[in-house]
């Protein structure tokens, strides 16, 4: 694996979707690097995508729902902590959360599981999905996501993402404070 600025040389063999997520980084003026990775399977795996994207933090990218089905939201939490659905409920006023089926990940964020990103929130045109941030998140100077696919990650600073780039695709988020998993 090789950290390489920006988008790929070549996007014969990529996915419309993560086309059109380069397209619009830069079209913002947002500059990120990328590598490019097998899906990661395994834990090990997935520490040497981090270890190459370091000192970016990385999230965990949860899609969840409420127990009706008619609000959806997206939790970027610390890779390090744990989601604890009462804790998250409580600081938005909404029934417990629960996750989202993959069809309406697909329908609203044009994602698949495994590769659930902030950057998908490009695709939900008419804002059915609230994005829920970390506050630890936010204090990082960098954010590790994936280009709407999981054979990419990138690393792009986290102003960028949660200010530039939120603002873009008329989505607003909301801090959340998560404890860090212990009982």
């Amino acid at each position: 694996m090789i950290l390489e600025k920006g988008r790929p040389q070549d996007s014969s063999n990529r996915l419309a979707k993560e086309i059109r997520t380069y397209d619009l980084l830069d079209r913002l003026g947002i500059a990120y690097e990328r590598v490019d990775h097998e899906p990661a399977e395994t834990m090990e795996a997935c520490a040497e995508i981090d270890q190459m994207l370091s000192p970016a933090v990385i999230c965990k990218n949860l899609f969840l729902c409420n127990a009706q089905k008619t609000k959806f939201y997206l939790l970027a939490i610390r890779s390090d902590k744990k989601f604890k659905t009462k804790e998250i409920s409580k600081q938005i006023n909404s029934s417990r959360l629960s996750f989202a089926t993959p069809e309406f990940m697909e329908q609203y964020l044009d994602i698949t599981p495994g590769s659930v990103s902030v950057l998908g929130l490009m695709n939900d045109k008419e804002n059915h999905v609230q994005l829920l941030v970390d506050e630890d998140v936010l204090s990082e100077e960098y954010f590790g996501c994936h280009p709407c696919i999981n054979t990419s990650s990138l690393r792009i600073k986290t102003s960028d993402v949660f200010g530039t780039f939120t603002k873009a695709v008329h989505h607003d988020f909301i801090a959340v404070t998560l404890g860090n998993g212990e009982a």
